[in-house]
């Protein structure tokens, strides 16, 4: 089956709406709800020509610890040829919408729907939107943690429509991950995934464990368990789940239910200074 992924347009609603809506926000979760993303609530960042954001997660007290997460929308002919202010940080791209040039060390790439880049920290990349259409894509940006005996990863360049999912044990596909790294590689501290979930597919029970949570729904719609809540959730909607919170979800149909998934991995959990000390 063929792909889909929803992107945001912006405007702003008429005034003839109702304020009711489904953002939620709590100390184990939050829930950004599509029609949040308007004109309004956009940002821009220096160095970037024609393009304005969504900021959907950000490091902050009470809300992401380990990661931010921005929607791109980059207008034919902008992007950018010094993206990446920060040398620790490392990045991963998601084009969900148009085409992009990402240049990669020297290396020329041309990214369409489902395109995936890997881009670690202090590596020269730069991105141009070659036109038409508008180019829109997901930026997530972690502070890479170095690992003793361990190199930081190579830059990454893949498509998810290449790449085969992963079908969990005993659900017969109807719930599977498309992984574009290898679960086994440690030099990996975060992974970004794509779920799939076929009508009437579940994740059967509470998940709660340390690893936080970045989910953005590319397509269809489901009843996810956050915490003690059961919230509705469609394309479009971002999911902020801290680590421990409590989660599950139901995938009612009548069309696949796909996310982009964030989570933190492979490293030991900082300890407060003096931690331990007697």
């Amino acid at each position: 089956m063929p792909a889909s992924y929803y992107a945001p347009r912006g405007g702003h609603p008429g005034q003839d709406q109702l304020l009711t809506d489904r953002a939620v926000f709590t100390d184990a979760y939050a829930v950004i709800p599509r029609g949040t993303m308007r004109d309004i609530v956009t940002s821009f960042l220096p160095g970037w020509t024609d393009t304005r954001l969504w900021v959907l997660a950000r490091p902050l007290s009470g809300f992401a610890e380990t990661f931010s997460q921005y929607i791109m929308e980059v207008a034919p002919g902008g992007g950018s040829d010094h993206p990446e202010t920060d040398p620790g940080a490392q990045g991963v791209l998601f084009v969900v919408e148009g085409s992009a040039d990402l240049t990669v060390a020297g290396t020329d790439h041309r990214l369409t729907p489902g395109g995936y880049a890997y881009l670690p920290p202090g590596c020269d990349w730069r991105l141009r939107n070659p036109g038409p259409d508008t180019l829109r894509f997901h930026w997530i940006r972690k502070a890479y943690q170095p690992a003793p005996g361990l190199d930081a990863p190579e830059p990454l360049v893949l498509n998810e429509q290449d790449i085969a999912p992963t079908p969990m044990p005993g659900t017969d596909g109807k719930w599977a991950t498309t992984r574009f790294i290898d679960p086994a590689d440690m030099r990996h501290d975060m992974h970004v995934t794509v779920v799939t979930f076929e009508p009437g597919a579940v994740i059967p029970f509470l998940e709660t464990h340390v690893m936080e949570h970045g989910l953005y729904v590319l397509e269809g719609k489901a009843v996810y368990r956050l915490n003690a809540d059961w919230v509705e959730v469609e394309a479009g909607d971002f999911m902020w789940l801290r680590a421990f919170c409590p989660q599950a979800c139901y995938a009612g149909g009548p069309g696949r239910f796909r996310y982009l998934l964030y989570k933190d991995v492979n490293r030991h959990m900082p300890l407060p200074r003096g931690f331990g000390q007697v």
